[in-house]
């Protein structure tokens, strides 16, 4: 077998290109939702973990991945963080979907097709790639979960500082794999830019851990590292990002399940939500600012 590292990147790459969830369907046929993926590994035990239940970042609730982990595997009693590692992916959002997102910012100030189309369906491949990776490694008989699939795992809204969060962030694991860094808006910054998905899925088997090229939570963000930009802010018509003050949870959430369902419902056909504005026509949409990433 090759290097389990390549044999499991392969695996997410592989998935999102051949398996048919991944097309837009409809009258966009064959398109895909997601391009290429990138693919990169933590180690379980990352003291960055303890740091995302402080309720500033994440939550107390927040799992650490041996306690994701044991909630899938409660017997498991003698098993400690450095024997588990998180795969952790980014599913970027092709060229055609955050042009037509680029389009409605000066139009209708609502999400395009496209947009909602990959927000409403593509979830719902992000899991199916989830269940797929710990299919796998239970083939190999390495114990394996994804953590977001849990029973137990939930957005959390009640008494936080943070407003939202959740007992297992995809976002936060990525940063702690090397992915990327955090912006004005919170998105991830990445190589391919924040216009993405993300998922991940814990291990119990050890691999070599991908490096981190920063050491903040927002060195990639130019509002916070140069002190310039904040055009996502710009970007954002219900006030929900600010340079001050940066992302206020507590609008976006109103406008997201206020006024966008009844926009995507009359117009497309379904009922969800889902904005995504400041993720595009932003120097970070589809690389790390300052860079040549294509």
């Amino acid at each position: 077998m090759k290097d389990k590292r390549e044999w499991l990147t392969s695996l997410v790459i592989d998935f999102i290109a051949t398996t048919p969830a991944n097309l837009m369907g409809d009258a966009f046929g064959d398109e895909k939702m997601f391009d290429k993926p990138l693919v990169k590994f933590a180690s379980g035990a990352d003291k960055l973990y303890e740091q995302f239940k402080d309720p500033q970042i994440c939550a107390e609730q927040h799992w650490t991945p041996l306690e994701a982990f044991s909630e899938f595997f409660p017997e498991d009693i003698s098993i400690s963080p450095d024997e588990l590692t998180i795969i952790s992916w980014i599913l970027p959002q092709t060229e055609k979907t955050k042009e037509s997102m680029r389009k409605e910012i000066k139009g209708t100030q609502y999400p395009s097709e496209r947009w909602a189309r990959v927000r409403y369906f593509g979830e719902p491949v992000n899991d199916l790639l989830r269940i797929h990776i710990v299919e796998k490694l239970k083939e190999g008989g390495i114990k394996a979960c994804a953590p977001v699939l849990h029973p137990e795992w939930c957005r959390l809204s009640d008494n936080i500082p943070r407003v939202i969060a959740s007992k297992w962030s995809e976002r936060h694991t990525a940063y702690t794999a090397g992915h990327g860094t955090f912006g004005l808006c919170d998105a991830l910054i990445t190589e391919i830019g924040k216009a993405h998905r993300t998922g991940s899925v814990i291990m119990k088997l050890k691999l070599p851990i991908s490096l981190r090229s920063y050491t903040g939570i927002y060195d990639y963000c130019l509002h916070y590292s140069k002190g310039t930009c904040g055009i996502c802010a710009d970007n954002c018509m219900y006030d929900a990002i600010s340079r001050e003050k940066g992302h206020d949870k507590k609008k976006c959430s109103d406008f997201l399940h206020g006024k966008s369902p009844a926009y995507i419902k009359e117009h497309y056909g379904f009922d969800f939500y889902c904005c995504g504005f400041c993720q595009v026509d932003v120097p970070c949409e589809s690389r790390i600012p300052g860079t040549t990433w294509q």
